[in-house]
C-alpha cells in the first residue's frame, strides 16, 4: 500500500519550497496566481487532497462571511447594514465578521494583507468596501462595494456617481449659481472620478466654463475636506464660491461647518450639496441637500452575488450600477445678490 503524500512530496514535484506550498493550498497571500495553478496540479496529481490542509480547504466551511472596510466611517457602516439585511433574507446560515485593516502599515494594499489573513481558514467569501487595489488573489469569492478605478476582474456594484453629480450641479444652476466649487473624493476610486466628470458634464451643459482655482481635493475624509473648504472660503468675496458640490457627505459637512466658522450663512451666503445621504447629512444644521446612493441596497446587491459565487453560480452581471437621487433639503438657495457699490459721497 502505498503511502500518503506529504507537503514534502508537493514542493519536490512543484519546484517550490514548503512555505510556499502551505501558502498555496490555504490561499494566502504572497503566490502568484501561476505558481499557485501549478501547486494545486500537484495537489490533484498526487492526491494531497486527502491530507488535513488540502481537503480542510476544498471541503469545510467556515460559515462566516467578512466585510473588509478601510475605515468604520458612515458610508461602509451604511453598506454592512445592507449586508446583514440580505443574509438574513436569503436565509443563509452565515456570520458576519466586520473587519478594518487599512492601519496595518498604511492604506494601499490593506485588501491583501487582511485577506491573506482570513481567507481560507476564517471566512468562506468577502465583500471589499472601497477596496485601495484593482484586484486580488485569493482562494476565495470576493465582491467589491464602490471599487477602485480601471477594469477589474472583481465582481462589483455602485452607485450612478456620474449622474448623481451631474442632478448635483444642475440644481445648483437651476438656482442661479454660476461659480460652483468642487470638492473631490479619493482618487484612486472610481466614484470620485465619475463624480467629478458628472460635475464638469453639468458645468459644460450649463454653458459655464470650469475654474481649475475653484477644485480642491477633499478625499472623501473630514479632515483633508476642511483644510480643502478653508482654502476655498477663506478668500475674498469676489473669490468664493457661491456654491459647492463635495463628493461625499462627510466633504460637505465638512463645508459646512468651515463656512459657519468664518461666518457665512447657508445657504444666504453659500449653497452647499453633498453625496450619500449618510444619516448625519439630516442632523445638520441646517440639513444637508445631497445626493442619496443606495447604500444599504449597494450591501445587499453585493451580498446576492457573494452567495451566488459561494454556491458555484456565475454572475450574469458582474459589473451593477444603481440610480441615485436628489435629495433638497436646508443647505442650497438661491444665488446671493451682489453686494450693493458704494455710494459716491
Amino acid at each position: 500500500m502505498n503511502a500518503r503524500p506529504t507537503i514534502h512530496d508537493v514542493a519536490a514535484a512543484a519546484g517550490v519550497s514548503l512555505a510556499t506550498v502551505s501558502k498555496a493550498v490555504n490561499g494566502r497571500y504572497g503566490v502568484s496566481p501561476e505558481t499557485t495553478a501549478k501547486v494545486m496540479a500537484v495537489v490533484d496529481a498526487l492526491g494531497y487532497e486527502s491530507s488535513l490542509v488540502a481537503s480542510s480547504m476544498r471541503a469545510r466551511r467556515t460559515g462566516v462571511i467578512g466585510v473588509l472596510v478601510a475605515d468604520f466611517e458612515p458610508f461602509s457602516s451604511e453598506v454592512l447594514k445592507g449586508v446583514g439585511t440580505a443574509v438574513r433574507q436569503l436565509g443563509a446560515e452565515y456570520d458576519l465578521l466586520a473587519y478594518s485593516g487599512a492601519h496595518q502599515g498604511g492604506a494601499d494594499g490593506w485588501e491583501r494583507r487582511s485577506l491573506s489573513r482570513l481567507s481560507g481558514t476564517l471566512i468562506d467569501g468577502a465583500i471589499l468596501v472601497t477596496p485601495s487595489v484593482l484586484t486580488t488573489t485569493t482562494s476565495v469569492p470576493v465582491v467589491a462595494v464602490d471599487p477602485h478605478k480601471g477594469r477589474a476582474d472583481l465582481p462589483s456594484v455602485e452607485a450612478d456617481s456620474r449622474g448623481g453629480a451631474g442632478q448635483a450641479v444642475e440644481h445648483l444652476v437651476s438656482l442661479g449659481h454660476r461659480r460652483i466649487g468642487f470638492l473631490a473624493g479619493r482618487p484612486d476610486l472610481r466614484s470620485a472620478s465619475l463624480r467629478e466628470a458628472g460635475y464638469a458634464d453639468a458645468l459644460r451643459s450649463a454653458g459655464i466654463v470650469r475654474d481649475p482655482a475653484l477644485t480642491r481635493d477633499g478625499d472623501f475624509e473630514m479632515g483633508a475636506a476642511r483644510r480643502a473648504a478653508r482654502e476655498l472660503l477663506d478668500v475674498r468675496p469676489a473669490d468664493r464660491p457661491t456654491a459647492v458640490f463635495a463628493a461625499n457627505d462627510l466633504s460637505a459637512i465638512a463645508v459646512l461647518r468651515t463656512a459657519h466658522e468664518l461666518g457665512l450663512r447657508v445657504p444666504d451666503d453659500l449653497s452647499l450639496v453633498g453625496f450619500d445621504d449618510i444619516p448625519e447629512a439630516s442632523r445638520e444644521q441646517p440639513a444637508l441637500t445631497t445626493v442619496r446612493q443606495p447604500m444599504h441596497r449597494l450591501g445587499t446587491v453585493a451580498t446576492t452575488m457573494l452567495f451566488t459565487l459561494l454556491e458555484g453560480g456565475v454572475i450574469d452581471r458582474p459589473e451593477v450600477q444603481l440610480p441615485t437621487k436628489l435629495v433638497v433639503r436646508g443647505t442650497t438657495g438661491p444665488v446671493p445678490a451682489p453686494a450693493p457699490a458704494p455710494s459716491r459721497g
